[in-house]
C-alpha cells in the first residue's frame, strides 16, 4: 500500500440512524434546568444572551449556565496545536473566498436537509431576520478564527454559548407543538455533524470546484480545526471525520438520507438569496448569487432548493472559470456590517 493512500470509516444508514434521535445531553440538561425556573419566561431572556456576539459576562446568568460555560474553558488534552493553527492560517489566507462559499454554498447546502431545515423554519429567526442571522454566523466564524480570542479565552465562551443556543432552540422546537417525531430529534447529532461538515468539507469542496490548488496538509488542517470546534460544540467523536475520505463518506451518507425538497428548505434558500441580493448595488448583477449557488450546489441540489435558473450568469461563470481572475471576481469585499467589520482583515 502506498504511504499516501487514505483509508477511513464508512457511514451507512444503519450507523447514522440512531444519531437522528440524539441531541446534546449535557447542554440539554442546562436548558432544562433554566426552563424549570419559568419555562419560556426564563429560556427567552437566555436566548438573547446566547445570541449576543459581544457579551461574555456570566454574572447575570443562571448558575447552570455559568457552570456549563466555565467548565469548558480549555482545549482537549490531545489537541495538535500546530495543525489547529494551520487551519486558522488557511482561513486567513483565503478568507474572502471562504466568505463567499459560506453564503452561496455551505448555508444553502444545509437547507437541502429537509428535517434539519424544519427546525430553522419553525424558529422563524432565519426567515424573518435573515441578515441578522447571517451576521451572527459571520461573527461566529470570524470570531473563532481570531488567535487572540483563543489566547484570552473568549472563543471558549463563544463556542459554549452557541452550544447552549442549539440546546435552547431544541427546547423551543420540542415545545412548539409543531415538531413531528418522524423527523427525528431537533438539532440532532446527525444534523450537527452535517452542519459541521458544511463549514469544513463543503468549503474545501468549493475550492475544488473552482479548480484552486490547495495542499493535502491545508485540507487536513482545516478539517482538523473544525473537528476540534465541532467537538466543543457537542458533536460526538464518532461523527467527526478523521480525513477527507471520511468527510466525503459522512457527507454522502447524510445527504442520501436527508436531502429532499421541502417547504422549509425552499423558504430558507429564498430568504438567503434575498438577503445576499440586497447587498449588490449593480442591477445587472442582481441574479449573480443565484448563479453562484447553482454552480456550487449542482443542478440536483439547486432544484431541490428551487434556486432560480439564470442563463446569463451561467455563461459568465463558465467564461470566468477559464480565467485566473475568477476567485477575485467572486470574492466578497469588506462588509458594510459593523458586526462583521471588526473581524475583517
Amino acid at each position: 500500500m502506498r504511504k499516501d493512500t487514505i483509508t477511513g470509516r464508512s457511514f451507512p444508514a444503519d450507523f447514522l440512524e440512531p444519531y437522528r434521535y440524539v441531541g446534546d445531553p449535557a447542554a440539554d440538561l442546562v436548558i432544562a434546568a433554566v426552563a424549570d425556573q419559568g419555562g419560556h419566561a426564563t429560556v427567552g431572556p437566555l436566548m438573547r444572551f446566547l445570541t449576543d456576539y459581544d457579551d461574555f459576562d456570566l454574572t447575570a446568568q443562571p448558575d447552570a449556565v455559568s457552570e456549563f460555560i466555565n467548565g469548558r474553558s480549555a482545549f482537549p488534552e490531545s489537541i495538535d496545536k500546530d495543525q489547529f493553527k494551520g487551519g486558522i492560517a488557511f482561513f486567513w489566507k483565503h478568507y474572502q473566498l471562504v466568505s463567499l462559499l459560506l453564503g452561496t454554498y455551505a448555508l444553502p447546502y444545509c437547507y437541502a436537509g429537509a428535517n434539519g431545515a424544519r427546525v430553522l423554519w419553525i424558529s422563524e429567526r432565519i426567515k424573518n431576520n435573515t441578515f441578522q442571522r447571517l451576521e451572527e454566523t459571520g461573527a461566529f466564524v470570524f470570531g473563532i478564527m481570531q488567535e487572540r480570542d483563543w489566547q484570552n479565552g473568549s472563543n471558549f465562551v463563544r463556542i459554549a454559548k452557541i452550544r447552549l443556543l442549539h440546546a435552547a432552540v431544541r427546547w423551543f422546537t420540542l415545545n412548539s407543538g409543531r415538531w413531528e417525531t418522524s423527523w427525528g430529534h431537533p438539532v440532532c447529532q446527525e444534523d450537527m455533524a452535517g452542519t459541521n461538515l458544511s463549514f469544513s468539507f463543503i468549503i474545501l469542496k468549493g475550492f475544488r470546484k473552482l479548480n484552486m490548488t490547495i495542499s493535502r496538509q491545508e485540507e487536513e488542517s482545516y478539517l482538523y480545526f473544525w473537528n476540534i470546534v465541532g467537538g466543543m460544540l457537542g458533536v460526538v467523536p464518532e461523527l467527526l471525520p478523521k480525513n477527507m475520505l471520511e468527510a466525503y463518506r459522512l457527507d454522502k451518507g447524510i445527504a442520501d438520507r436527508q436531502f429532499e425538497s421541502s417547504e422549509a428548505g425552499r423558504g430558507l434558500t429564498k430568504a438567503l438569496l434575498r438577503a445576499i441580493e440586497k447587498q449588490i448595488t449593480s442591477p445587472t448583477m442582481q441574479s449573480l448569487p443565484a448563479a453562484q449557488m447553482r454552480f456550487f450546489l449542482g443542478e440536483k441540489i439547486a432544484d431541490i432548493l428551487a434556486v432560480p435558473e439564470v442563463a446569463w450568469e451561467k455563461g459568465f461563470l463558465k467564461l470566468a472559470l477559464q480565467t485566473p481572475i475568477f476567485p477575485t471576481l467572486m470574492s466578497l469585499q469588506k462588509p458594510a456590517s459593523p458586526v462583521l467589520e471588526k473581524y475583517w482583515r
